[in-house]
């Protein structure tokens, strides 16, 4: 039992899955919890559509905030997509009711009004494309360090889209932006 990975979830994503009838988890999770759940390392999830890739890299990120809440944003999640970062955050205020852990999107359709709330509040899982994470570096580099500063899982979603074209590099720089 305690070899499944599941039982090292936290409890208000067991009860999602629950809630959610869920028979099991799929092999492509297994697999990736697996891998977080016992290192520290980068992990590249491939596997084919609809196979769980999403829930397998948010679970153990969010398991930890849960456990051990950070001091800013804790996860970056980087999508090629307004309408897929929309979807996802819907999925996740879901998921995330139980949880007190805040998901928060940026984009151009987003509110001043949110946006301002996640600059004097930053916490939680922050979801954005590329151009808005290149804007809020570009146009806020004062409030980067306070934004990021306890930064721990950066979710890179469809990242073939990204790949071998102009907004990979793009990612990649800012990545390595907010490294430093």
């Amino acid at each position: 039992m305690s070899g499944n990975p599941f039982y090292k979830l936290a409890p208000f994503i067991q009860e999602y899955i629950y809630k959610k009838r869920w028979e099991t988890l799929r092999p492509a999770q297994v697999e990736a919890l697996n891998i977080c759940f016992g290192t520290r390392n980068h992990l590249l999830i491939a596997a084919g559509t609809a196979s769980g890739k999403t829930e397998a890299a948010f679970f153990p990120a969010m398991s930890e905030l849960h456990e051990r809440p950070a001091k800013s944003v804790g996860i970056l999640y980087i999508g090629p997509l307004k309408a897929l970062i929309n979807d996802q955050f819907e999925r996740m205020k879901d998921l995330l009711i139980e949880s007190r852990i805040p998901v928060w999107h940026w984009h151009g359709d987003v509110s001043q009004a949110e946006k301002t709330k996640l600059m004097r509040n930053p916490s939680g899982i922050l979801q954005i494309t590329p151009e808005s994470l290149e804007g809020l570096l570009m146009n806020r580099p004062n409030a980067i360090p306070a934004l990021f500063q306890d930064l721990r899982y950066i979710i890179i979603d469809e990242v073939h889209a990204f790949m071998g074209a102009d907004r990979g590099i793009q990612v990649l720089s800012q990545i390595t932006r907010l490294e430093r």
